[in-house]
């Protein structure tokens, strides 16, 4: 019976997050809307993680049967994909490299304002002012 409540109580978030994206015409769909609902229900504590913990567990360690709609959707359109395969392909790689980049700069950016500078391997040190700061101690022990 606990199983049924939790996922009760995820599907009845999810229809809610359909019937304000429906009601409210907004440009996102219910289910993300559904979810950010449940997100802050949990965040402030409104509902607890284990009413819906073992339930989502299963969902999560299952996502990927839930992509075969899209799958199927995908193929089931694929005389359409086929003449725009390539333009499709150019804008995947274009926004996996994008992708890289950004996550790769914003990481640097975290670890450096938040975890404090480091030390590779070779002795460089990883942050602009901590090399400024350093040149200029050796310049003041010379």
């Amino acid at each position: 019976m606990k199983i049924y409540r939790q996922l009760v109580l995820i599907l009845i978030f999810s229809f809610a997050g359909e019937v304000l994206s429906t009601v409210f015409h907004l440009p996102f769909p219910g289910s993300i809307i559904g979810m950010l609902l449940l997100f802050l229900t949990l965040e402030f504590k409104l509902i607890k993680v284990d009413d819906v913990k073992e339930v989502g567990e299963f969902l999560l360690g299952n996502m990927t049967i839930l992509f075969l709609p899209a799958g199927v959707g995908i193929m089931a359109h694929f005389s359409m994909i086929v003449k725009v395969w390539w333009q499709l392909a150019i804008i995947v790689l274009v926004t996996l490299v994008v992708n890289v980049l950004v996550i790769g700069r914003l990481v640097q950016f975290i670890k450096g304002r938040f975890e404090g500078d480091y030390v590779d391997s070779v002795g460089h040190v990883s942050n602009k002012k901590v090399r400024e700061e350093t040149a200029h101690a050796s310049s003041i022990d010379e």
